[in-house]
């Protein structure tokens, strides 16, 4: 068999491409199912944040302004009346009467239709009726006569407390205008209640920027300490118009901030919440996702590895039975039990070495028929009935031939011009056997044993074995003029026998051989070591079944070395030319022999 030729190892690993296509074919739609997850939870935690801060900066600012006009409508009964002469004294009691509805006055100023204040109340200073100070000039009335209501910016007393002013004037100019200081200190209970998650308030801050009202009081009761932050905080908020905006708050940590701006005061109310607090459903998102993916990828890994290996195995177990074919081992299956394609692919594999095996086994044999066989004879042997090559008894021609003069040749001769001389005396006593469908036996040395007969039978075995014992002679005799032209005088004698005997294979394992025992077998021997060169010596036998058909001469009975008795033995007398010529007969005698100079006539083998 040829040998295989090495098996090139690809650039890259069939287990790697498998490995890495299935672990992006999990992980790839994983982290973009993951990405996609956590933008669209980024944006709705965005819109949602935007409501929230929205809703709660909204209520505040619609509780101040409840607030506030709460405050202007209780102001709204001291003003209801014209002013007349002598009710001083009514409306202080009504003044106080107002101070203890609304906490959040401190003090009244009751002022004429001519704007000199006639009445004046307060919680911490002493109350006063009659003609007082003129207010007409006071921004106060100027407003309150303009607007009928008007809200005054925030001021700190002792630098402390938030104030402001509010003057209503009545529904007619007779009635006066009141005007009353609110302590804007109450405003933080309004504020403190607004939450907005854990850490998130509000605010608010008024237009120029310093602080109304916090949850941390202390804040506001530090006047206007802080008040450039404040400001910063609210040029960047209100530039988001109504959007939440990431900016830094007041305590310069980032927050996400909106604002909503209160109608009639011009204060601004700033809802905030702290950025790592705002976006902490995000992260948590995130963390999720990371989690996931995580999870993702390492089932991704034990997934890709598993079915990669899944693929891989069987195939590296493909090429490796493949490999081992190649090198002739018929007798290796592979198992694959994957209950899809690659197992029916293991199964046909399998089948497959199984016939290479079968094939090449009848292929051996074949061959080795073809040893002692014509090619035909063994084709038809190996396709028959396989007991044709069992030990049997059958009639057979037995053949020897044996070369003349070889012993002193092979003496002389170089080795590599000896092996020439034996592998053309091979070749053509070969291509003669076969041509005539003989079995050849066996080469030893210059001697060769043909049987005609055994193991397919053939019609006139006797007929066909001469034919083939004087082609036999014509071919080396032919091979005998080219030898003794180069200085080899050799010439070829031949047995032939016909009898019974015991026909089959004997050896050992690894080694058989068809071949005859019996006395027929030694007789064309002994006759072949008798026959002189151009002869061909036959039995009684073969006479007798051919002496029709040849011209045939004895030559006398002769002692045979085994047997008790004195033999006669015939020889055939012909012309070195095919048999299958018809040139035989008595006209061929002058060429029975050829004498050569040094030849033994009488060699053996």
């Amino acid at each position: 068999m040829r040998p295989s030729r090495p098996m090139t190892r690809p650039r890259r690993s069939l287990f790697f491409k498998y490995f890495i296509t299935l672990f992006v074919a999990v992980v790839v739609p994983l982290m973009l199912g993951s990405a996609t997850e956590a933008w669209f939870a980024f944006r709705d935690n965005r819109l949602y944040l935007n409501e929230i801060l929205q809703v709660e900066a909204r209520s505040a600012a619609d509780r101040i302004q409840a607030f506030t006009d709460g405050i202007r409508d209780q102001l709204g009964w001291v003003v209801q009346f014209p002013w007349t002469p002598g009710e001083d004294d009514r409306r202080r009691i009504d003044g106080l009467r107002l101070l203890q509805q609304v906490p959040a006055i401190v003090s009244l100023s009751m002022v004429d239709p001519d704007g000199t204040e006639r009445v004046f109340v307060s919680r911490v200073s002493m109350n006063r009726t009659g003609r007082g100070a003129d207010m007409s000039a006071d921004p106060a009335v100027v407003g309150a006569r303009a607007n009928k209501a008007w809200y005054g910016p925030v001021h700190y007393r002792r630098d402390s407390e938030p104030y402001m002013q509010i003057a209503l004037a009545g529904n007619r100019a007779a009635a006066g205008i009141v005007v009353a200081d609110i302590n804007l200190k109450l405003i933080w209970d309004i504020i403190a209640r607004i939450k907005i998650g854990d850490t998130g308030h509000a605010l608010i801050v008024d237009d120029t920027g310093r602080l109304v009202a916090h949850p941390d009081i202390s804040l506001v009761l530090r006047s206007g300490a802080g008040a450039g932050d404040f400001d910063r905080l609210k040029s960047a908020v209100s530039q988001a118009i109504g959007s939440a905006v990431s900016t830094t708050g007041e305590d310069g940590k980032p927050v996400v901030a909106l604002a909503v701006h209160a109608p009639n005061l011009g204060w601004t109310v700033i809802a905030e919440q702290p950025v790592p607090e705002a976006h902490e459903s995000i992260r948590a998102a995130l963390w999720r996702s990371l989690i996931l993916i995580a999870i993702g990828v390492v089932l991704a890994l034990v997934l890709a590895y598993w079915r990669a290996c899944r693929m891989w195995g069987p195939i590296r177990q493909l090429e490796n039975g493949v490999e081992r074919i190649g090198m002739g081992q018929f007798d290796h299956r592979i198992t694959i039990q994957s209950r899809d394609e690659l197992e029916q692919l293991a199964i046909r594999f399998n089948q497959m070495a199984e016939e290479l095996g079968v094939s090449q086994h009848k292929s051996e044999r074949i061959n080795r028929l073809k040893q002692f066989l014509a090619p035909q004879v063994a084709e038809l042997v190996e396709h028959s009935d396989q007991r044709l090559l069992d030990g049997q008894r059958r009639e057979v021609v037995a053949i020897f031939g044996d070369l003349r003069g070889f012993t002193a040749f092979s003496a002389q001769a170089e080795p590599d011009v000896l092996l020439a001389v034996l592998r053309q005396y091979y070749e053509a006593i070969g291509a003669v056997t076969a041509r005539h469908e003989a079995t050849l036996i066996r080469f030893a040395g210059d001697g060769v044993m043909v049987l005609v007969n055994a193991p397919v039978a053939c019609a006139n075995p006797a007929d066909r074995g001469i034919r083939l014992a004087i082609d036999m002679q014509a071919a080396v005799q032919s091979l005998s003029s080219t030898w003794y032209a180069a200085g080899c005088a050799m010439g070829f004698g031949v047995g032939v026998a016909m009898g019974t005997a015991t026909v089959g294979t004997l050896g050992y394992q690894g080694r058989l051989d068809y071949t005859a025992i019996g006395s027929v077998v030694n007789l064309a021997s002994r006759l072949c070591s008798l026959a002189d060169d151009g002869q061909i010596l036959l039995d009684a036998a073969v006479t007798e079944h051919i002496k029709g058909s040849f011209a045939l001469t004895s030559i006398g009975e002769r002692p045979i070395k085994g047997y008790d008795r004195m033999l006669e033995i015939f020889s055939v007398v012909r012309m070195y030319a095919s048999a299958s010529s018809g040139l035989v007969g008595p006209a061929a005698e002058p060429c029975l022999k050829r004498p050569r100079p040094g030849l033994e006539l009488a060699e053996t083998a």
